[in-house]
Order: structure tokens, then sequence, then C-alpha cells
């Protein structure tokens, strides 16, 4: 039988040809999937957005699938990162209009991922609609982690992370984010197969088609219940200080007394806890400055306590070979350790093309923009015999990089100073990636932050304990030592990827010809 004929659309839908209605389609589609991931949870969305994609695309000769990829993209970047706003409007001294300017081309760059993703897919499956819903699937991830590696990555709105409190979580510990994201584009282009199947008269191939997809959806929550990880008998004590600081005054000289004294007074009635945690550069100066703060800190905490701070660190680097800054993380107290983060934030952190761009406009000059990142292969922090690995704001966002470093991990920790941000739902979503990274390790994941979301997340992924945002205010609960490696820790994200790249192989136009 020739699969071009017997795959045509099962209803007349020549009105998506029309000049308007289909880019719409796909706009819509990509929104679609902002609203599954916090603070809307519509997690159901996913394959409704995928099936919205297909409707539009399958059809579509392969030349006008890099655009219409693009348009996908746009509407899910353009909806779910629009928050890159507040950063560079309120706190990068820009204008409106350049922020504007300047959100449209981070949106519309990170877009055409989306957009060369469809054009791949297109050349592998040419017209065949049988092979490009075989496919969609594979190239739909495989686009997903070249956007979370290419030029240090954005690792940012997967679709699987929104099954935090959905029926796929239960395959996280096994697969990681990518797996649930591949079965919820399985599931997406199984209900178009299945519409078509049923219209056919395939009634036989349309039922082993809902069973087959349906599997994991009913399997994953039992799974959920299995312990891949074991927890400590006894807990520790923990305190978090979220201290609310203004990002105005937060690299401001004038108001550094303050700062720490707030932190100091917050921290008055816990210096007896197991663990202490202040956010991400809670102390704004480097530690070689901070000689007489770190100091009265050791004076104060309890005999077996350690206090986690971020802090920048100023110092010579044999592996650059020269004096430089980094993003750090450092224990205090009954433990030891520092932790300079790895994976910074392009402008935020340090400026690409930094010789070109820096003076140009604000947003280019902004403080501390100039770290450098921190070594491979870092030890945890000791706290007083508890390993606990550190990952300062973005790091928690890469799913492979956290689940690596926790194999010689008790606890995991992530400090971020989410006041970039605004009141918008970039801080939302960032807490929903770091209670993903829980459950895919199984172990608890301790949150710090400036002005919140400050949260203890389980090793299931839920919040036992948080804090209102905007306020100054303590977090206080117990936190369980976990031993043990679920299985995605130990093999990451390369048997999705490889399953993918198999689809891709085997299912390209010479292996399964046209007719």
């Amino acid at each position: 039988m020739n699969h071009e004929s017997s795959l045509r659309h099962p209803l007349n839908l020549k009105f998506l040809s029309s000049s308007w209605l289909a880019p719409a389609i796909l706009l819509i589609a990509g929104a679609l999937q902002t609203l599954t991931f916090s603070p809307f949870y519509l997690w159901w969305l996913g394959p409704v957005s995928v099936f919205l994609i297909l409707l539009v695309t399958l059809n579509q000769a392969s030349p006008k699938l890099f655009r219409s990829g693009w348009l996908v993209g746009l509407g899910l970047f353009a909806s779910g990162v629009s928050w890159i706003y507040v950063s560079i409007s309120e706190h990068g001294n820009t204008s409106a209009l350049v922020a504007i300017i300047l959100m449209i081309l981070f949106v519309a760059g990170l877009a055409l991922f989306h957009g060369i993703a469809f054009w791949f897919w297109g050349k592998l499956a040419k017209e065949s609609r049988v092979r490009r819903l075989i496919l969609f699937p594979a190239i739909w991830v495989l686009g997903d982690w070249l956007r979370g590696w290419l030029l240090t990555g954005f690792p940012w709105m997967y679709l699987g992370t929104a099954h935090t409190d959905g029926p796929l979580a239960g395959l996280a510990p096994l697969t990681g984010v990518h797996g649930l994201t591949f079965w919820i584009t399985v599931t997406g282009a199984a209900a178009y197969a299945l519409w078509w199947l049923v219209v056919t008269g395939h009634r036989k191939a349309a039922a082993a088609t809902v069973i087959l997809t349906l599997l994991p959806w009913f399997v994953a929550p039992a799974m959920k219940q299995a312990d891949w990880t074991q927890l400590s008998d006894e807990p520790l004590s923990f305190a978090a200080m979220q201290g609310n600081i203004p990002q105005q005054i937060k690299w401001d000289p004038d108001f550094l007394r303050d700062q720490i004294v707030a932190y100091l007074g917050m921290t008055e009635e816990h210096w007896q806890s197991d663990l202490i945690l202040w956010p991400e550069t809670a102390i704004p100066i480097p530690q070689d400055q901070a000689g007489s703060i770190i100091d009265h800190i050791n004076s104060q905490l309890g005999d077996n306590s350690t206090l986690i701070t971020g802090i920048p660190w100023y110092g010579y680097s044999d592996r650059i070979e020269d004096f430089t800054f980094h993003n750090s993380i450092m224990a205090i107290g009954s433990g030891e350790g520092i932790y300079h983060k790895q994976k910074l934030v392009p402008f935020g952190e340090y400026v690409p093309l930094q010789g070109i761009l820096r003076g140009l406009i604000g947003f280019f000059d902004l403080p501390m923009s100039s770290f450098s990142p921190g070594p491979k292969y870092q030890a945890p922090l000791d706290a007083n015999g508890v390993n606990i690995m550190p990952y300062i704001c973005y790091e928690v966002a890469y799913p492979d990089f956290v689940a690596f470093n926790a194999r010689s991990s008790d606890i995991l920790l992530t400090i971020s100073n989410d006041g970039w941000f605004g009141d918008s739902i970039g801080p939302l979503q960032h807490l929903q990636i770091a209670r993903m990274r829980a459950l895919e390790t199984g172990r608890y994941m301790l949150r710090g932050t400036n002005n919140g979301v400050t949260a203890i997340i389980d090793e299931k992924g839920q919040i036992t304990e948080r804090i209102p945002q905007f306020e100054r205010a303590v977090l206080t609960g117990e936190v369980y030592t976990a031993t043990g490696s679920t299985p995605y820790m130990q093999a990451g994200s390369w048997p999705v990827l490889t399953l993918a790249v198999i689809l891709v192989v085997f299912v390209r136009e010479r292996v399964i010809p046209k007719n």
C-alpha cells in the first residue's frame, strides 16, 4: 500500500491552508506548553499541544517545516520565558524599548532550535506521514537536548518537567526528564494516529495503539511508590534564611553592613541547627575581604553546626593561570569546602564578546558579570560528615549535570537570587525544575533564595516546607540523607537519546522506502 495515499488526513482539513490559521494554531500550541508548568500545572495540555502541532505540520511540505517549528518555539518562549524582560528592564539599566527589543531577540533566537529540529524532521521523513509520526518524538527530544547543550545551553521548559505532579512522575528516576518528554510527545503522536486509524476502519490497530500508549500512564503512578534510595533514620535540623534584599542595593557598598546584619539577625535563634543555609551571594563581597564576617559566623555556630552561604570568590586560578572571580558557595563551621559555579548565565555572569558588547547598553555592564566557570568534577561540601552537592541558580536546570554530581552526595542543595525575575512566573518555574531534579535522583533538595521560593523538597519531588515569596523570613524543618542511586543517576539521559538516534537511523527514508 502506498503510504502517501493511505495517510491522507481523515477529514477534509483544507482550512488549515489558510494564510493565518495554521500559524495561529502553531503559536497557540507552543503557548499551551507554558500552561503545563508551574504555576498552572495543566500537564495534560502537553499531548494536546503535540496533537495540534501535528494537525498542522504532518501534511506540510518539508520546506515549510522550519517556519512551523520556529512558530511553535515562538509561542512557547514568548509565553514561558518573557520574564527575561524584568531582568533587562528593571535591573539591567536599560529603557523599556531596548528591553523589549532584547527580549524579542532572545525569544526569537531560542525558537530557532525548534525551527532547526522541524527542518531536520522534514529532511529525514520527507513527505511520508508514517515516518513523520514515528520520528516526531525522537526529533523533539534530540532538539531539547541540543538546546540544553549548545552555547552553554538553555535547559528550560522541557515538557517532562510538568510532571512533578503529573502521572508520569514515577518514570523520572528511571528515564529522567527527557524520558518523560519522549512519552508525552509519543502520546500526542499516537492520538493523531488513533484518529486516522479509527476513521479509516483499522479498529484492531487503533485498540493496540491505545493500549501501548496508555500503559506507561497507568504504570508510572504505581512506580512513584518505589524507593530507589534509602533515607536515614534520623533527620537533620535545617534552617534557611530568606533575606528579601532588594536587587537595587544588592551590590551597593553602602548597604553591605545592613545585609550582613540582617542575615546574622535572622540566624540568631538557629545557630545550633545541623544545617543553616544563606542564599546566593548572601555575603556580597569576595571571600578574601570577608574574613571578619566568616570568623564571626564561626564563633556563633554550634559544635556540630554548618552554615552554607553563597559568596563571590576571588583569587589566582592555576587552571586559568590568572586572577579571577567565581560565583561560589562555601561551608563554614563543622564542615568544609567551597564550590565554584560551573554553568554560568550569559550576560548575567559573563558577557560573550565582551570586548564588543560592554559599554553599549547598561545591561551588558551588570554588577558581577565577569565570573569565570569553576572546574569540572568538584567535590561535595562536607557538613559534619554529610556530603552535600551544591548547585548555584541556573545549574539546577541541567538534568544530567545534576544527576552525575549527585552520585557522591547525601543531600542536594541549590541557592539562587531570583530577585532578577521580580513578580513573574520565572521563580516558580525554577522551583519546579528543582523538584524534578530531586525526583530524578531520589534525594532531598534544599533550596535557599533571596526572595523566594525557599523550600525543602523531599526525595519524591514534593515540597515539605516553604515560605512565601517577597518576605524576609526563616524556613525551618527536617531533612534526611540518602544512600543509593536511581537508574537515571547511573545512566543519565543516554538510553533515551540512544533510542531517539536509533529511530532516526532506522526510520529515515533510505530504510523505510516511500512505497
